[in-house]
């Protein structure tokens, strides 16, 4: 099992700024293993550059003093059915307006098949409790020989999001496991400090693309003034994750002119039968036929021979396929 001992005493009461109200939910990864903290210490100075007023909350209390706010709701050890069996009453004493919930690593010594399932009821648990949060569901970072196990569980991750995302639920999914490497781990299962920077970005990426999840930020009404890029100087590359009914797809957007990109508008047509439900890093409009996806606040400009990567989910009635072109504010790019 997956354990760590406490390094810091609960307060006596929780630590509150007045401001939106997110809580890390898991197991020992979400503690801060190893580094005590874990990602929260980086997602923290990321909400305070970012101007964000965040309020962590949780009934757990641990890292450094230059973490702005300890509270936590991560169980060293813990299960996703042990998370399920308390869950209820973590979610009525915050009142969180965002849970980040990664577990399913310690499931992973057990009764893998299973685990979907479990954390299938996890998230009904949290989203009947609380549906006014944003729920942000993470497929579980790599783990030092259990990639097989690993991978079959996040394979399942992708479709509950989705069809909890169809029925109108607050529900969007994180892709931690890409985010990082077996090399980003200090002990084959919990990530060293690096890692959990990545964790950390991997968190603010998501949940800067989801207005109101973090306070502010609603996307622009009017486009930004656009700069094209010189013909043939851009290209994209396009990768889907399908399952039955759904899919999500990552997309890279590189600049490979030798001026700035400042404002940017990517449009292609989406085959037959897709239609986005949610998106990050991007805004996407319609939802389906010939979609326009646009920078938001952060990613506005692409530098030179840099890219910029934006990603949604979408349901589909079969075709899986993906666009035949792209243009970055009128100019075709190359498909990879």
């Amino acid at each position: 099992m997956v354990a760590a001992v406490p390094i810091a005493t609960t307060p006596a009461s929780a630590e509150s700024n007045g401001g939106v109200r997110v809580m890390p939910l898991g197991d020992s990864i979400t503690d801060g293993f190893n580094v005590p903290g874990g990602y929260r210490i980086e997602l923290w100075q990321r909400f305070t550059s970012g101007g964000y007023r965040i309020d962590f909350v949780g009934s757990q209390f641990n890292g450094p003093a230059s973490l702005g706010d300890h509270d936590h709701q991560g169980h060293s050890g813990w299960t996703i059915a042990q998370i399920d069996a308390n869950v209820v009453n973590w979610l009525r004493a915050t009142n969180p307006r965002t849970v980040l919930l990664h577990i399913g690593t310690n499931d992973m010594y057990g009764d893998t098949s299973g685990a979907p399932s479990r954390l299938t009821t996890l998230v009904d648990r949290i989203t009947n409790t609380a549906p006014n949060a944003d729920v942000f569901v993470a497929t579980i970072i790599p783990k030092s020989g259990a990639d097989n196990q690993v991978r079959g569980y996040n394979a399942a991750i992708p479709g509950i999001v989705q069809s909890r995302a169809a029925a109108g639920k607050r529900v969007h999914l994180v892709d931690m496991y890409r985010a990082l490497t077996l090399s980003d781990l200090a002990d084959g299962v919990h990530p060293n400090a690096t890692g959990y920077r990545k964790m950390a970005a991997a968190w603010y990426d998501a949940l800067r693309a989801v207005p109101g999840s973090i306070g502010g930020d609603t996307p622009p009404t009017t486009p930004p003034p656009t700069t094209p890029p010189p013909s043939g100087d851009c290209r994209v590359a396009y990768t889907v994750n399908a399952w039955n009914s759904g899919l999500t797809a990552s997309v890279s957007v590189t600049n490979t002119s030798s001026t700035p990109v400042n404002g940017w508008a990517l449009a292609f047509t989406l085959p037959s039968g897709q239609s986005i439900t949610s998106g990050w890093n991007a805004t996407y409009s319609p939802s389906s036929g010939a979609v326009t996806a646009r920078n938001v606040s952060y990613n506005a400009t692409i530098a030179p021979n840099t890219s910029v990567d934006i990603g949604f989910q979408a349901t589909h009635t079969g075709g899986t396929g993906r666009p035949s072109a792209f243009t970055l504010n009128g100019t075709a790019c190359t498909a990879v």
